[in-house]
C-alpha cells in the first residue's frame, strides 16, 4: 500500500475520542482507525523505511498501570524510527493534525551524564548549540524535559547551562491539519524535516 494521506475521518476519529475515550466507542470505531489511521501511518513510514530504517507504529492502548489518568486510548498516533537508545525520529498524527520531530526521550544515568558531559565539553557543545540554533531559525522548536535548577556537578553560570538542564531533547515542528499537512505530499515533508534533523541524531549517536 502506498502513501496517499490521512483521511479526514482520521482527525475527526481522534476528536470524537478525545471526548468519548471508552471503550464502547473504541469498539464502534475500530474500523475507522484501522483504515482512517493506523494504515495510512504504516504505509507513510514504510515510504521512509529505505533511507531511515523501520518504524515502530506505536499501540493505541495506554499504560494505565501507574497513571492517575484511567482512560485507555491514546488520543494520538505516533511512530517512532530508532537510531540509538531512545533516539531517534518521530511522526504523529492526532485531532490537531501531523507533527515530526527528532531527539532522544529517555535516558539512565550513565547515558545521560555522557550526553551531558558532551554538551560541556567547547567542541562538541558549542556545535550542539550552533545545531539547535540554526535548526530554531528554520522553525522548528526545541522541547523536552528540563531541570528547574542545575544538574549535579556543574555551575549555574556554565555557557550551556540551557542544554544541560535537559532530561530529554527533542526538536520538532507542527504541520496542523490543512490540506498540505496530510495529503500524499506529507511524506516529502516528513522526509525533508527528518533530514533536517540528522546531524541532531548523528551528534546524540555519537556519545552513546
Amino acid at each position: 500500500m502506498s502513501f496517499t494521506g490521512f483521511p479526514v475521518a482520521a482527525l475527526d476519529f481522534y476528536d470524537d475520542l478525545e471526548m468519548d475515550n471508552s471503550k464502547s466507542f473504541w469498539e464502534a470505531h475500530r474500523d475507522v482507525y484501522k483504515d482512517a489511521v493506523e494504515a495510512p501511518m504504516k504505509a507513510l513510514v514504510a515510504a521512509l523505511d529505505p533511507e531511515f530504517g523501520t518504524a515502530k507504529v506505536f499501540r493505541p492502548y495506554r499504560d494505565v498501570r501507574f497513571a492517575k489518568d484511567k482512560t485507555p486510548y491514546k488520543t494520538h498516533q505516533g511512530a517512532f524510527v530508532s537510531a540509538g537508545p531512545a533516539t531517534g525520529w518521530y511522526v504523529e498524527i492526532s485531532a490537531r493534525g501531523t507533527r515530526v520531530g527528532a531527539g532522544f526521550y529517555e535516558a539512565g544515568g550513565p547515558h545521560l551524564a555522557a550526553i551531558r558531559e558532551a554538551m560541556a565539553d567547547d567542541k562538541t557543545g558549542q556545535a550542539l548549540d550552533r545545531l539547535l540554533k540554526r535548526l530554531e531559525k528554520g522553525g522548528f522548536e526545541i522541547g523536552g524535559d528540563q531541570l528547574k535548577t542545575s544538574p549535579r556537578g556543574y555551575a549555574a553560570d556554565h555557557p550551556r547551562i540551557h542544554l544541560l538542564r535537559h532530561k530529554q531533547l527533542f526538536v520538532g515542528r507542527s504541520y496542523g491539519f490543512e490540506a498540505d499537512a496530510i495529503n500524499a505530499g506529507l511524506v516529502d515533508r516528513v522526509r525533508a524535516d527528518w533530514q533536517a534533523l540528522r546531524p541532531l541524531v548523528s551528534w546524540l549517536r555519537a556519545v552513546d
